[in-house]
Order: structure tokens, then sequence, then C-alpha cells
């Protein structure tokens, strides 16, 4: 189970990571998609953080489960929340977020079976 995790953990941690990135650097794809559900500007650089955060984590979890099973926690309750903001919106556009929630509901069984 623990190379199921670190192929997920790393891949997943890829994603969110060059997601942090371009949101940080204000990107126009990620910043219109935000926008465009009501996402204040002013909380860009702290999405970016958790997301960040969250990469590291994953990161982290390869050496130490608790880090990592925390870490997914916080990323399924991150990306629940962007589904939960996409539909107060209006905007069904909720696939990407979704299926990182499901993947990252993963990452935190496959760690805790591989702890």
């Amino acid at each position: 189970m623990f190379i199921a995790y670190a192929v997920l953990g790393v891949l997943l941690a890829l994603a969110l990571g060059a997601s942090a990135v371009l949101t940080f650097a204000r990107n126009e794809a990620i910043t219109a998609s935000m926008g465009k559900v009501g996402v204040p500007d002013s909380w860009f650089p702290w999405l970016a953080s958790l997301k960040a955060a969250g990469a590291l984590g994953l990161l982290g979890g390869l050496g130490v489960p608790v880090i990592g099973a925390a870490a997914a926690v916080g990323v399924v309750l991150y990306f629940i929340g962007a589904v939960v903001t996409h539909v107060r919106a209006k905007d069904y556009e909720i696939a990407p977020p979704a299926v990182l929630a499901l993947l990252a509901a993963a990452a935190f069984v496959l760690r805790m079976l591989s702890a």
C-alpha cells in the first residue's frame, strides 16, 4: 500500500504545487475560474498557501504517516469547499475539484493502510 500512496501522494502534490504556483502568479485561467465563482482576489494568496501546504504535507507523509494523513484530510476538505463554492455560484463545472477531493481521500486511505 505504501507504493500506491507514494505514487498518488507525489502526483497529487505535483498538481497542488503547480496550482499553488499558478495561483500565486495570478495565472489568468486560475484566477478567472476562481473569480467566476465569487472568490475575492484577497483570498488568492491564502488559498494558494493552503494548496502548497497540502502538497508539502503529502510529500512529508512519505516519511511521517500522520503528516500525510493530516495533509490528505486537509486537501479533501479544501476541495469539498471548492465544490460547495461552485455549486453555490450555480457553476456546475465541479469535476476537477471533485476528482481531486476523491484522489485526496484515496491518498488518506492508502496512507492509513500503509502505516
